[in-house]
């Protein structure tokens, strides 16, 4: 039985359950808060292997872009269930790939600009009447369907490296 949902608007919340749910499931899945939100929503990092070898995704970096959570928690769970039926994934043995790569999944870093974006923060609240104030400032994006921003209006994305191919 399939504990991540695929249809539905994913949010803080409903990431939560599963991760719960997960490490009942499969309590070997490593799950870490790493840090908090602006509205104190815990930042989680699951560890999926032991191997030297280090591989980091994230989803959720822009609000508007929740699918990149499902996609993640879905394959975690594809992973855990591989893993427990000495299975494949992908054309991966998950045995051995847990022993030869640690895999780090972050699968919400903005889980404030997703519950906005997704309609689990109430309409009456001071937050959500500060993110329509910010919005305000940029008529050509729909609130709040188009809103990538954190909930006070930073965009993740403009403070990353840049990767250079040469």
């Amino acid at each position: 039985m399939s504990i991540v949902p695929t249809n539905v608007n994913y949010t803080y919340s409903l990431l939560v359950q599963n991760l719960y749910a997960l490490l009942i499931k499969y309590p070997f899945l490593n799950v870490q808060v790493v840090g908090n939100s602006r509205m104190g929503k815990d930042i989680f990092v699951c560890k999926l292997g032991n191997g030297a070898k280090k591989v980091f995704y994230s989803g959720s970096i822009h609000a508007n872009e929740s699918i990149t959570s499902v996609v993640l928690m879905k394959f975690i769970e594809d992973y855990c269930a591989s893993y427990v039926n000495n299975g494949s994934l992908y054309g991966y043995s998950i045995r051995e790939l847990f022993d030869s790569c640690s895999i780090f999944i972050m699968p919400m870093v903005n889980p404030d600009g997703v519950d906005l974006v997704n309609g689990d923060i109430d309409v009456n609240s001071l937050v959500f009447k500060n993110a329509v104030s910010i919005s305000n400032n940029f008529p050509a994006i729909p609130f709040p369907d188009g809103w990538k921003a954190n909930i006070e209006g930073v965009d993740f994305k403009n403070y990353q490296p840049t990767c250079k191919v040469l």
